[in-house]
């Protein structure tokens, strides 16, 4: 599987160097809707927006099944089990010490697809709010 997942990653970068493979947003994109709240914009709505998209209709039936363990993988230790362990750790804060505030900061990874930190603290009965850039906290 790290075999088959580093060549599918050059193979990728490749075929974007070449100019065959177009990313379908530009970093522009990504931060105004990030800037925006739009978490659930279609671009922010992958759950694999961090880790390479390995399946795509080139590969041989054998290949897509390893594709889709691999994504599967990264999807639930990479993402699910980190925003779960991150949301758990704000909650245990708020409750260990509740009559003083926090300022939370993390990185947008923790706020793309499903099963965001948000998704945890609302699931536990907090209520979350978005501040939009250059509004004060």
């Amino acid at each position: 599987q790290v075999v088959f997942a580093l060549n599918q990653t050059l193979l990728q970068q490749e075929s974007l160097r070449a100019g065959s493979l177009q990313i379908p947003y530009t970093t522009e994109d990504l931060i105004k809707h990030y800037n925006c709240g739009n978490l659930s914009s279609i671009i922010f709505n992958h759950d694999t927006a961090q880790v390479p998209n390995f399946i795509n209709t080139t590969l041989l039936a054998h290949e897509l099944v390893t594709a889709q363990e691999i994504d599967r993988y990264f999807r639930q230790e990479l993402i699910y089990k980190r925003n779960e362990r991150m949301g758990r750790r704000v909650k245990h804060l708020l409750e260990e010490y509740p009559n003083k505030s926090f300022f939370f900061a993390f990185g947008a990874g923790h706020f793309m697809g499903n099963n965001t930190v948000i998704d945890v603290l609302r699931r536990e009965g907090y209520e979350v709010e978005h501040t939009p850039a250059g509004e004060a906290i």
